[in-house]
């Protein structure tokens, strides 16, 4: 049994970016395009130079490119054609090229000429015929044409396939919480196609990456170049609450047992709009053909072989608890916002905290996420243009390290280790470690080494794990519209620590999922004049109860 947690334990690559007038030092990756490919996983996020492979979708490996490749060119695409993996990727500026390899571990991949300029693009390759779908603006739609399928060159004229509508649609307006006025243009982008039941699937990214409410939504079509029509789940990828929120330009494939999962973008955007992470869920077909996406407690420990919105197999157990320690803000690692953080006292060497259960309990697992904040590492004219000639930034190449170690105690005083990476050559921002079950009320994390001898910032000391009690009483919730597209959701429920607001257009559709710790949750990314029907389940560290299912109150 193999459980994974989100955001997405990787590598993710620094960047020395020259933004603003100033340098800034932060780590991006985003716009996953993963595959299913010759018995493996593959994986190509943007900013990255490179791609991750899995043989299980918990553990992954960075593999470099091999040969010269468009590795600062946004959204990188990649589709089997012909029993050959075939990339692409965005620059509006002049022609794009794809390139092809029979596997990308050994065989450098060869370029095939393009003949025109795209951005954010996805091949959809069917029965012998190729098509290329693509489109990142807020005042353009997502174009698809057919393309030779030796050559990649037009075949025809492109298609205008989906246009923003944010009068209609509450999840393309932008903002924190879809606020933003319905005049406000969204960016409508990262094209992603699917086939089920003889209907194609056509998803695009809305509003904004740099957004909490960044979703995917999709529209149907019997043809791979339309008519397009939405689909009446929408979006059907949101993330909006949590530890780390977010969940547009995406890609959704089958795994090796035919199982459907959706893998797309979260958002930091702390220190530059683009500091973005990955994560992934589980995602399928209802018996109506409405593409879904589980995505309730989606940033909490996920079983691989789970079922769609079982509950999790663990809980939340460090939730506002106390935290001692040096520096600033020690209680910012157990608030459940990665964008917030502890920063260490910068002149203790290897500092530590402790987080404190406030009683024993079974661990399973812990995410240790650090953060990033106010690094400017500057490069050279010269480096630049070696690098990245024309651009305003450089990936970074030295070999970088995170490295600490977790303890554990029952008492406070006699401590074990949980996870040593003292040693570690690895740089995991987001490290999830997993035990067998562990007898402990007191976590001590002790930081002994972070890229650029940074002084030590976490965001997050997430334990989950199983603890005796009650689990919170019954669930009363009430909902109103406060707009076409908008609604304010109210729960209570005694001994809660928090809920997830689920909300779908019928009683049997809850798809879409909030995780909230307001007693009083505003939601902007209805579509206007649908029906609504909501549940809200409670949860603390002793389990979740479920509430009833309700409709929504009109105005």
């Amino acid at each position: 049994m193999k459980h994974y947690c989100n955001p997405l334990n990787l590598s993710y690559r620094y960047q020395r970016h020259f933004c603003e007038g100033k340098f800034i030092t932060c780590r991006e990756a985003a716009d996953p395009s993963a595959i299913f490919f010759r018995g493996k996983y593959y994986l190509f996020p943007s900013m990255t130079d490179g791609f991750f492979v899995s043989n299980d979708l918990a553990t992954w490996e960075f593999r470099a490119f091999l040969g010269k490749m468009p590795t600062y060119d946004y959204a990188p695409d990649v589709c089997e054609v012909n029993g050959e993996l075939v990339l692409c990727a965005s620059a509006l500026t002049e022609n794009c090229n794809f390139y092809r390899t029979s596997d990308p571990e050994t065989v450098p991949f060869e370029v095939i000429p393009g003949t025109f300029a795209f951005w954010d693009p996805h091949l959809y390759f069917e029965d012998g015929r190729l098509y290329l779908y693509w489109g990142c603006s807020n005042d353009h739609p997502i174009y698809g044409v057919e393309l030779n399928p030796d050559t990649f060159a037009p075949m025809g004229e492109p298609k205008a396939l989906i246009w923003g509508d944010p009068v209609r649609f509450g999840y393309e307006r932008t903002d924190y919480d879809n606020n933003a006025p319905e005049s406000c243009p969204p960016y409508i982008e990262g094209a992603w196609l699917n086939k089920y039941g003889g209907k194609y699937y056509l998803q695009y990214a809305a509003p904004g990456t740099q957004f909490n409410i960044y979703c995917d939504g999709v529209y149907v079509s019997d043809d791979p170049l339309g008519p397009y029509v939405p689909q009446k789940n929408n979006p059907f990828s949101l993330s909006p609450g949590g530890f780390v929120t977010g969940a547009g330009h995406g890609s959704t494939f089958e795994d090796r047992e035919g199982r459907l999962w959706h893998m797309a973008t979260t958002q930091i955007s702390v220190n530059h709009p683009f500091e973005r992470r990955l994560g992934l869920w589980r995602a399928g077909y209802d018996e109506d053909g409405e593409l879904f996406c589980d995505q309730r407690f989606g940033d909490w420990p996920k079983r691989v072989d789970g079922e769609c919105f079982a509950d999790p197999d663990w809980m939340l157990l460090s939730y506002n608890k106390p935290v001692t320690a040096g520096g600033t803000c020690p209680e910012a690692v157990a608030d459940e916002n990665c964008r917030a953080w502890w920063t260490a006292d910068p002149d203790e060497a290897n500092p530590t905290l402790t987080l404190d259960l406030t009683k024993v309990c079974s661990v399973y697992a812990v995410q240790v996420h650090f953060a990033d904040f106010g690094l400017s590492i500057a490069f050279g004219e010269d480096e630049l243009a070696e690098k990245n000639p024309g651009g305003d930034r450089v990936f970074e190449y030295a070999p970088l390290r995170t490295r600490w170690l977790l303890e554990g105690s029952a008492d406070g005083v006699n401590y074990f280790i949980l996870s040593d990476k003292r040693q570690a050559e690895t740089d995991l921002p987001g490290d999830t470690v997993f035990f067998d079950g562990e007898a402990v009320r007191y976590l001590r994390l002790t930081v002994t080494e972070l890229p650029y001898r940074q002084t030590p910032k976490v965001s997050g000391l997430r334990v989950f794990g199983r603890s005796e009690g009650l689990a919170p009483q019954a669930v009363t919730a009430s909902a109103r519209r406060t707009g076409p597209c908008n609604m304010e959701v109210t729960w209570a429920s005694d001994g809660a620590e928090g809920a997830c607001i689920l909300w779908g257009h019928a009683p049997d559709k809850l798809y879409h999922a909030r995780t909230t710790f307001l007693p009083t949750q505003t939601i902007g990314s209805l579509m206007a004049g649908d029906p609504v029907y909501l549940r809200v389940d409670a949860f603390n560290s002793h389990g979740i109860t479920r509430g009833q299912v309700f409709a929504l109150e009109e105005k």
